[in-house]
């Protein structure tokens, strides 16, 4: 069973989490020859002063 976990910055709508979740499900059945009840989808919102890019907090950016 596929447990994905998409870790990005907070702030995304259901509908943009629904329209994510829909899409990755269908490339995994797609490419890794599974259903979609084994697809299972984690999202983590991470506040972007918790993010560190390219050496500084996201959040200065």
């Amino acid at each position: 069973m596929p447990n994905i976990t998409v870790q990005w910055y907070a702030g995304r709508t259901d509908q943009q989490k629904r329209e994510i979740v829909a899409a990755i499900t269908d490339a995994m059945v797609r490419i890794a020859k599974t259903t979609p009840d084994q697809v299972h989808i984690v999202f983590q919102d991470v506040e972007k002063s918790n993010w560190g890019v390219n050496g500084r907090l996201a959040s200065d950016t």
